[in-house]
């Protein structure tokens, strides 16, 4: 089943597709945006591997000390993303991804690897449950009920960053921090600010383009976070303006 999937490398990265958004002739800003970052990161150990299909069926992660989110910990492996979707449900591609993953730690003799969790299971983050079948289990948490999930090989523990449990800002207005990891976040970008725009809604937007400034961002983060009123609100996109709404309510 090893042959099925492709890690994708400098060298084919601008002929392979990257899972989340497939188009076979129009470029997609999103996808390429991401391609973009992910050509400067793939020299830093970052792995992106995917099923050999036109299918959603990949995982993300890189060593945490390169993976730009706000945690903290000696020789571990970061999980960005995990994920199997459509028909390709139920066929194991998971399984093998995350053994893939685990297996990858354990051979370049990594302490193990930790993923962004929460309480209540989000959207935008990979299986929890799916993830905790394997071992892993929260080891830090913050205020508004994001956890830091880990299977530790040796005992030692990651952490989030100080700067990620602050969960406050001094701008009061709508405030969305974000890097281009996800092809998403491009689309809704735009959205959101086409949205602002026609409903005179104050906005920020704050690209994170260091891994510096993500890891000392002042909430949990993934590769997007959006803050209301100086408060955290979640780590998830808002591809719907409903999503958006309900948070310009609070």
């Amino acid at each position: 089943m090893d042959a099925e999937f492709v890690n994708l490398t400098a060298e084919n990265l601008s002929e392979e597709h990257l899972c989340c958004i497939i188009r076979s002739k129009k470029l997609h800003p999103g996808v390429e945006a991401k391609r973009q970052w992910l050509s400067e990161r793939l020299g830093e150990g970052h792995v992106f591997r995917k099923l050999n299909a036109k299918a959603t069926v990949f995982i993300e992660y890189a060593p945490l000390e390169t993976a730009w989110v706000p945690v903290i910990g000696d020789n571990y492996l970061y999980l960005y993303c995990l994920w199997v979707s459509g028909s390709e449900k139920g066929k194991g591609y998971g399984r093998m991804l995350m053994e893939y993953c685990l297996s990858d730690a354990r051979n370049h003799g990594k302490s193990g690897v930790c993923m962004l969790g929460a309480k209540k299971q989000k959207a935008w983050l990979s299986d929890q449950a799916f993830a905790k079948k394997f071992g892993f289990e929260t080891v830090d948490t913050v205020g508004s009920g994001y956890e830091l999930l880990a299977l530790s090989f040796d005992g030692t523990k990651p952490r989030f960053a100080s700067t990620a449990k602050n969960e406050i800002i001094p701008n009061k207005e709508l405030t969305i921090y974000y890097t281009m990891q996800c092809p998403f976040v491009y689309q809704n970008v735009e959205t959101i600010k086409k949205y602002c725009e026609e409903n005179e809604v104050p906005v920020t937007f704050c690209p994170v383009d260091s891994l510096q400034k993500a890891k000392k961002l002042p909430c949990v983060f993934n590769n997007w976070a959006v803050f209301y009123k100086g408060e955290f609100q979640t780590v998830n996109l808002l591809p719907d303006m409903t999503s958006l709404q309900r948070i310009l309510k609070k």
